[in-house]
């Protein structure tokens, strides 16, 4: 009888544990995620600041910083860290 009671008692610790172990690990995999993306997105800025031009006189459509690479592409870099190219055209005066 005290084996089952044991039994019984360590199932209901267990169970009201596991709730709020699900909800922490969510919250540190969304933070992991997070330092990752800009983690990535300052890394690339950094490379490209280094490979690549910047464009002084111009900006994107949100204001981000404007690159050419050595093909006279324009990019700027998103929150993720990739690259996205855009038309001269699409570009706006600082």
């Amino acid at each position: 009888m005290k084996k089952l009671g044991g039994i019984l008692m360590l199932m209901a610790v267990t169970g009201l544990v596991s709730p709020a172990f699900a909800q922490v690990t969510k919250e540190v995999k969304e933070g992991a995620k997070t330092v990752g993306n800009k983690a990535a997105e300052v890394g690339s800025k950094a490379k490209s600041r280094v490979t690549d031009k910047v464009y002084a006189d111009k900006v994107g459509p949100d204001g981000q910083t404007i690159y050419i690479d050595k093909h006279s592409k324009y990019y700027w870099i998103d929150e993720k860290g990739r690259k996205k190219y855009i038309a001269r055209t699409l570009l706006k005066d600082k």
